[in-house]
Formats: C-alpha cells, sequence, structure tokens
C-alpha cells in the first residue's frame, strides 16, 4: 500500500513537471541555461585564479569564502555546513552529539566548565563547576579560541580526549583523559507541580529536537498519575525551536485532533501544506498559559501561535522573536550539507510572524506579505498581528539587571565566588544557608579581588568632558560634569548595599545549581519570576482568563 502511495505520489511530479514544461518550456530551459552558465563561468574564475593569482592561494579556503558570499544575499538562516560542524546537525535533529558531558562559557579571561552533567565521562572523571579549561588535545585554551574549543571537545563516541583544567587558588594543573559518549540533551527542562502542593502543571521546554513530543507526553502522564493537572503554564521562553514535525507534535498535545496546526508555503502553489493535529490531546480542557520572550524562535512560535489562534491558552511574557522560515538541510559531498529556507509558516488564522530581519542596504530579499502588520481573527474572534513575532495577550516585562549586576556577572565574579563558596560549605544545605553571611563574604571576597564597578554613566560623562572642553561654548559646563562625576563616583562606593537584594539573589541562584541538580534550579528561578507569577495569577482567576480569551 506504502509503495503505491510513492508511485503516486512520484507519478504526480512526474505529471506535473511534464505540464508544466509544455506550458513554460521557456522559462525553465532559460533558468537551467542560466545556471549551467553562470557555474562554468564561476568554475573558470575560480581555477584562473586559484592557479595564477601572484600568491599562492588555498583551494579550500577560497571556493568556501565564495560559497559564503554567495548565502549572504539571502536571508540568513540560509548557510553552508562544513564537515567540522557536522555535529551541530545531529544536536539540532536528534538532540544528541559525542562529547563528555559538560557546558563550558567565558568568564572574564578564563574559559570555565559551568555545568558537569550528571552521568557523563566528565562527572566520572571528577571535573567540576569553576575549573578554567587549560589545554584540549594539546591546544592552549583561551577566550579568543572558544569555538574551536568546542569543536576539540566534541567528537565520535567511543574516543578519547585529553584535557588540563586549572583549580583553585594558587591553580593546580590537573589532567584528565575522558571518554567521549552519546550525550543526550533534554527538551524538557523541568516538569513539576508549581507551586508544590497545587494542581498546576509547569513545563519548561528549552528545545524542539527529535524526542520533544515523547518527552512532554511522558512527563505530562507522570505528572497525572501524582494528581490530576487542572492548570498548566509551558515555559517557551529562551527556546530557539528545531524541528517542524516537533512542533506540531507537541501543540497536539494540547488540541483538538483535526485542528489545523500550521501551513508552510514555498515558492510555487505545489509547495503549499496543511499540517493538523492527528491525535486526542493529552490535556484537552485544562486553563492555560504560555510563557514568551525575545528568545522565543521557529518551532517555539508555531506552538504559541496555534495555541493563540484557537484560544486554547493565554500567551504572557514579551514579544518573541519573529522567525517565519522553514529550513531543509540537504547533504552534500564529502560530509558537509546546505541548510536552505525553503518556506514560510503561517499560523492557523492565516499569519506569518516573520520580521524583517534579512534586509541589504534597506532592501527586502524576497519580498512577501509579512513585511505589512495585518489583523487577523482568533477562533473567538480576538484580534492578533501578523509579523514581528507572536504579541503577548499580556504583556509583562522581565526584571532587567543593573548595571553593576550584570557588571559582576560579565567579569565572573560571582560564578568564582559561589566555586570557593560551595567548596568550603559543601556539608551546610542549602534551604539553611544564611543571605546577609553570603554578601558579607562576597564583600570580601571583591575587595580581595580589588574588583572595581566603573559606572556607565561616568564613562558618558568623561566623554562629555573631552568633547566641552575642545568647544569654547561649553567650558563653562566642565565645573558641572565633574560634580556629577564625583557624585556617582560616591555612590559607586557603596553599591554592593545598593544592589544587595538583587545580588544576593544572583549568589543563590548559582547556589541552588551547585547544591542540587539543574531542575531545582530552575524551580528557584521561578521564586522571583514576575512572568510566571502573572500567568498564574490569571490562570487562576476563571473569570479573568474566559475574558481575556472571550471564552462564553
Amino acid at each position: 500500500m506504502k509503495k503505491n502511495l510513492i508511485d503516486k505520489y512520484q507519478w504526480f511530479l512526474i505529471t506535473g513537471i511534464a505540464v508544466l514544461s509544455l506550458g513554460f518550456y521557456t522559462a525553465f530551459g532559460d533558468i537551467y541555461f542560466e545556471i549551467g552558465k553562470n557555474i562554468d563561468i564561476f568554475s573558470r574564475v575560480y581555477k584562473e585564479i586559484t592557479l595564477n593569482y601572484v600568491d599562492e592561494v588555498n583551494p579550500e579556503e577560497f571556493i568556501r569564502a565564495g560559497i559564503r558570499g554567495m548565502l549572504k544575499e539571502l536571508d540568513p538562516y540560509t548557510t553552508f555546513i562544513d564537515e567540522k560542524r557536522q555535529d551541530d546537525i545531529d544536536l539540532m535533529t536528534k538532540g544528541k552529539y559525542g562529547g563528555i558531558g559538560i557546558t563550558v562559557g567565558i568568564r572574564g579571561e578564563h574559559v570555565l566548565i559551568i555545568e558537569v552533567m550528571d552521568g557523563y565521562s566528565a562527572q566520572k572523571q571528577g571535573l567540576l563547576p569553576g575549573d578554567a579549561l587549560f589545554e584540549v588535545s594539546g591546544v592552549k585554551v583561551k577566550p579568543s579560541n572558544y569555538d574551536d574549543v568546542s569543536k576539540l571537545v566534541k567528537g565520535a563516541p567511543g574516543t578519547f580526549v585529553d584535557l588540563k583544567v586549572l583549580r583553585g587558588e594558587p591553580s593546580d594543573t590537573l589532567s584528565f583523559t575522558l571518554l567521549r559518549e552519546e550525550i543526550s540533551v533534554k527538551n524538557v527542562a523541568f516538569a513539576g507541580f508549581i507551586p508544590e502542593n497545587s494542581s498546576n502543571a509547569y513545563i519548561k521546554l528549552s528545545g524542539f529536537t527529535r524526542t520533544a513530543g515523547d518527552e512532554l507526553r511522558n512527563e505530562i502522564v507522570k505528572l497525572n498519575s501524582v494528581r490530576r493537572i487542572e492548570t498548566v503554564v509551558l515555559d517557551l521562553r529562551g527556546n530557539p525551536g528545531g524541528l517542524l514535525d516537533m512542533a506540531i507534535d507537541v501543540s497536539n498535545k494540547f488540541l483538538n485532533r483535526g485542528d489545523l496546526i500550521v501551513t508552510t508555503k514555498g515558492r510555487d502553489s505545489v509547495s503549499l501544506r496543511k499540517f493538523f493535529a492527528e491525535q486526542e490531546p493529552l490535556l484537552k480542557s485544562v486553563d492555560m498559559a504560555v510563557l514568551i520572550d525575545g528568545g522565543t524562535a521557529s518551532a517555539s512560535e508555531i506552538v504559541a501561535g496555534a495555541l493563540q489562534d484557537y484560544d486554547r491558552a493565554i500567551i504572557v511574557g514579551e514579544k518573541s522573536f519573529g522567525k517565519g522560515l522553514v529550513q531543509t538541510v540537504t547533504s552534500l559531498s564529502y560530509n558537509t550539507s546546505v541548510k536552505i529556507t525553503t518556506s514560510r509558516y503561517y499560523t492557523p488564522s492565516g499569519r506569518s510572524i516573520q520580521k524583517i530581519d534579512y534586509a541589504k542596504d534597506n532592501k527586502v530579499i524576497g519580498k512577501h506579505d509579512s513585511v505589512l502588520t495585518t489583523e487577523f481573527r482568533t477562533k473567538n474572534n480576538r484580534l492578533v498581528y501578523s509579523g514581528g513575532g507572536i504579541s503577548p495577550d499580556t504583556t509583562v516585562s522581565a526584571k532587567l539587571k543593573s548595571d553593576f549586576v550584570k557588571d559582576l556577572l560579565a567579569k565572573g565574579m560571582i560564578f568564582e565566588f559561589v566555586n570557593g563558596f560551595y567548596e568550603k560549605n559543601k556539608s551546610l544545605k542549602f534551604e539553611n544557608l544564611n543571605e546577609n553571611l553570603i554578601l558579607d563574604e562576597f564583600n570580601s571576597f571583591l575587595r580581595k579581588k580589588k574588583y572595581e564597578f566603573k559606572h556607565p554613566k561616568i564613562v558618558q560623562l568623561n566623554e562629555l568632558i573631552l568633547t566641552f572642553g575642545q568647544d569654547k561654548n561649553y567650558v563653562h559646563l566642565q565645573g558641572k560634569i565633574e560634580e556629577l562625576k564625583k557624585e556617582i563616583e560616591k555612590t559607586s562606593k557603596n553599591i554592593l548595599d545598593l544592589h544587595k537584594t538583587e545580588t544576593a539573589n544572583e549568589i543563590l541562584l548559582e547556589l541552588a545549581g551547585r547544591y542540587h541538580d539543574s531542575g531545582f534550579r530552575i524551580k528557584y528561578r521561578l521564586t522571583d519570576d514576575v512572568q510566571f507569577k502573572t500567568a498564574l495569577d490569571i490562570i487562576n482567576n476563571k473569570s479573568l482568563y474566559r475574558k481575556l480569551l472571550a471564552l462564553n
């Protein structure tokens, strides 16, 4: 039966091409002639320069520079993937890669291990968060070659990688030989009842790889076995998306069988495809909120858009990223591939949420209907809009970090302090940590490190002083600017006192991940999450919830 369907489909394609060629022979002939002509020109130019240019030219680097230049004329999501980045394809699609189970990041002047995953080689061999990578497979590690370090650590499962790390003060150099294993990245970062004794399920979905739908199903079934789920908050913040079919599968957990989830359309009418929910939902009637922000993109926006269009959930947070394009990965020779934007997607109401972020010299490459913001209607006749992402039904801005705390994080001060504090206080329970004592120790730590906070406003004032000093008409303002500068500097000396609550929260959040697992850290973060609290308040207020979604 399946073969017959394939045969019919193939026949349709062959017939379609035959018919089109009768009517548009010239058009098809022209495009293939142009392709052949320009490939010939390109190859001749490439050959002549490679062989005859005054300086020696690396053939591989030269041709790949040409490929990158060609793709720059298109959208930013159409990219060439070389043999060194094929692991990225496995990660994007399968959620798996060969590695040792660490997450690394730049902190100050070092590349540090940020997280050690449970059950993998790094944990078994004793690597710790805070260890500074010194050498990987004989290559010295520094922030400038960060991308190369990641590629060196990854590799085929079953192979080994040599690491040297710096630990403690004064730093000891420790050597490790670690077995690469198949690392599985979870799509459901956390699922549980929040508050703990409630019937509200909180689910943090961080990706859309091949197992996303099954993971979500398993977590919902597991929670329902503990107690019946009555409300749910689906957190899609910071979720960059992934596979289209997983977006459909996830949506199907909440939408009715037969509901249109998404429509995709390429360069011609033949490419139009509609995707529907094919199963009965797991959570059909529970009140639901979806959290989104500027990091919610692609497959995440398909889910949020479908749930919004059917008035199935209240969307809370900030406007999503606005990626309304679909890519297809095509394998090429020599273990390379190309990721091509092949279609645009539209939510059930018909809207494209693509924002215009691939313009060249104020020109839109490939004009389309998402350029304009257009009104659409949800199932219950609520107004929604195309273009620039998914707009929340209830907009709630996340708390912004102060310049002081951002500076501490950027320079790795909090991370380094937590490393030392945890080593000295492993025997304590996280729940018993004293916030004031921690802040006192942190203050001493900053003095020891000779940390100095340079307020951004000071930099701006110095620029003003320099500018006005060169203009005689404004010399009289220099004195006032200097006074303002001194006032800011005076305030900055007591900067920790001014931001002690925020600073303590960041330190405790980092410590939560040391004393417990990553799931506990996610849960702890919610205690001071205004977007989550707003979503919870709405779904627990039945009349408000129904009013916002225009439910009868």
